[in-house]
């Protein structure tokens, strides 16, 4: 998002920063046992915000998606960890119960994906689409993993949710989406 002055978590959408938005569905969440967020050098006031609601965090590098996973992975027990992007304003504690039921251990990694169209329709060019049986989809970045096949370096088969969710079809990477948040959200 360029310099904005204010780092991208703690981006005010409707009173609120929009990861504390995404740590409340994951706390109010039935399935969810537990809520770590991973931070870096890159977002030391998210860190301080955090800490200072009583919420968990660790220290990762914040160099390469799959190296901060691997660390979040080492610090959690279970055998299966969700993950959510911290700029998902409109996830709900409903849309992450609904993605819980829909994931089964035999499938090993769940990628919750969102219609394309409705993406579109809301007012957001999706950076990447992947097309799955003839219609485009978005990752949303909702996801459930085999927590120790991360951590092996296995290959996990992958699984995708299809939805039409408009809780999960925007993520704040722009000035415009997160223009058209804080317009959704009031």
């Amino acid at each position: 998002m360029g310099p904005m002055g204010i780092e991208k978590p703690m981006q005010p959408i409707g009173g609120a920063p929009v990861v504390w938005r995404a740590v409340s569905a994951m706390l109010s969440a039935d399935g969810i046992s537990r809520v770590v967020v991973s931070v870096s050098h890159n977002t030391p006031e998210t860190e301080r915000y955090l800490n200072g609601m009583g919420i968990e965090t660790i220290r990762t590098s914040g160099e390469d998606f799959m190296m901060d996973l691997h660390d979040a992975f080492s610090v959690l027990d279970g055998d299966y960890v969700m993950t959510c992007p911290s700029d998902m304003p409109l996830i709900t504690d409903i849309a992450v119960e609904e993605a819980l039921r829909a994931f089964r251990p035999e499938m090993e990694s769940m990628i919750v994906m969102v219609d394309a169209g409705l993406v579109r329709r809301m007012g957001i060019t999706p950076s990447y689409t992947r097309e799955i049986d003839g219609k485009e989809w978005v990752v949303s970045g909702l996801s459930v993993m085999d927590r120790k096949g991360t951590l092996e370096g296995r290959y996990l088969r992958e699984h995708c949710l299809l939805t039409d969710w408009r809780e999960l079809a925007v993520n704040v990477n722009t000035p415009a989406e997160l223009e058209l948040a804080r317009s959704i959200i009031g």
